[in-house]
Formats: structure tokens, sequence, C-alpha cells
């Protein structure tokens, strides 16, 4: 996927239809968290989809289920894609791209590393395009948030990642697979990089990572088997803020501009 550079406006939603489709992100997150901090502790039962990795709680499904309710209710004519099966067709050439709760497991387990995603998307000649992300750290009560050519902001505060920084000056966020055989090719990758960079954070949410790239709290991310819905609005946000974004296939890579080339071949065993 090859990602606009920051600052590249949408060529076909109008500004007056993309400040309605952050508003409508940021409701739809907001009513989201609030469902799942009111779960947090007591989140239900626990089913498993693809592995015993791989969980799903009655708190995720409760979630979607308020997050796609104000999205039909909101936007009736745009599609909606999100992770727990609920979806509609649009005529809109808009739809919405959700994860209800990225981080389920650091949430049945406890950790307050989670959040709720949606990204808006505008339908192109090349494909689905992200024009709109909107990220929620209901515990801590941050929204990150960006809009595409209008850079990125956590709450009211603008988002812009330093520029010159050094590869023994990264910490390195990334995250395994569901698959457990596949996380021995992970490991390998990310242990070839632990020698050069400074750190290297297993955090256990695609969404929210980005968005700390973006927060300069990380300075690199890579994961790979990730789905779209995990980094949609993420990527607008990180892209915004001033880091390289690429997706190939199922991996993601986000870097200071001036190291993505370095990083690249280093992390293509990924995919």
């Amino acid at each position: 996927m090859t990602v606009p550079e920051p600052g590249e406006e949408s060529a076909m939603v109008s500004d007056a239809e993309l400040d309605d489709c952050r508003r409508v992100a940021e409701d739809a997150a907001r009513l989201g968290g609030r469902e799942l901090l009111r779960r947090f502790g007591d989140h239900g039962r626990v089913d498993y989809k693809t592995a015993s990795t791989d969980p799903v709680s009655e708190a995720d499904r409760a979630s979607e289920a308020r997050v796609v309710e104000l999205l039909r209710a909101r936007r009736p004519a745009d599609g909606i894609l999100a992770e727990e099966g609920s979806g509609q067709a649009g005529s809109s050439g808009l739809r919405w791209v959700l994860d209800p709760l990225d981080g389920t497991v650091n949430y049945v387990s406890g950790m307050p590393f989670w959040c709720v995603s949606v990204a808006c998307e505008e339908e192109t000649a090349d494909g689905w395009r992200p024009v709109v992300g909107v990220v929620l750290d209901p515990v801590h009560d941050e929204l990150f948030h960006a809009v595409r050519g209008r850079g990125a902001y956590l709450g009211d505060t603008p988002l812009a990642r330093p520029a010159g920084t050094a590869l023994d000056e990264v910490i390195l966020a990334s995250g395994y697979a569901y698959d457990v055989a596949h996380r021995r090719v992970q490991a390998a990758v990310v242990a070839d990089l632990a020698g050069d960079v400074r750190g290297v954070r297993m955090l256990g949410s695609t969404a929210l990572a980005l968005c700390w790239v973006a927060a300069g709290r990380c300075d690199a991310y890579v994961e790979d088997r990730t789905f779209r819905w995990d980094w949609a609005a993420g990527l607008v946000i990180a892209t915004e803020a001033g880091a390289a974004v690429e997706v190939r296939g199922s991996r993601v890579l986000a870097a200071p501009p001036e190291l993505i080339d370095e990083f690249r071949p280093r992390v293509a065993a990924l995919g």
C-alpha cells in the first residue's frame, strides 16, 4: 500500500464531510470506550477465534455493537468493515473500518494498554484509502485523531515527530502473531534489530503503538499478520505526525522517514 505524504489532502471528500466523519469517529470511539471501561476487570465470556492466543470477549462484541449502532444511525449510506463481523455495503464511497477493542489479550489480562480504533476510508481508483483516524485509550482518556492533510493531534495538542533520529536512539515497538509457529520468525527479526536500537517493547496493540510512534513515545513499529482494522486509523495518525508508514500485505512498518530505508530490508522476512 502506498501511503500519501503527510499533509496530502483527500482528493474526493469535501472538507465539510471530513469534519463530520471526524466528529462521528470521535463519538463512536468514546461510546465504545465507555462500554469497555465499564466491563474492564469483568469482561464476561472469552471465546477463541484462530488459536488459543486469539481471544474475543463479550466486551469486544458489546463495544462493536455500540459503535456500529452509532455509525448506522449517523452515516447510514457508508459501508462498515469491523473485526468482529459487523458489516454492511455502502453507497457513499466511504466506509468505516473499526476495531472495537485492539489489545484484547491485554484487556482480558487486566493490562491497561488497549484501545478503540475507528477509521474512515474513501474509495479511490486504487482501492480504499484511510482519510480519518481516531484511536481512543479509554484508561488514560487519550484521544488520538487525524484527518488526511490536516495533521495529527492528541486531544488539542498537535503531534509532530522530531527529525534526525539515529538508529541507536530508536525505541522499537513490535508484537507477536497469534500463530505461535510464526513467532520464531518475528523473534529472529526483532533479535537482529535489538542490538542496534536503544530498546524494544512488545505492546500488544497495533493501533495504539502507531499512535505512540506519532506522539514520540516510541520511534518505530513493525508487526505482521495484521488486519486492516488493526492499522487503518493509526496509519493516518502516524503519517500525519511525520512518520513513514508502509503496509505490505499483512506487515506494518512505521519509522522515522530518515530510517525507513534501513529498516525495510531488515524486516523483509516478515513478508
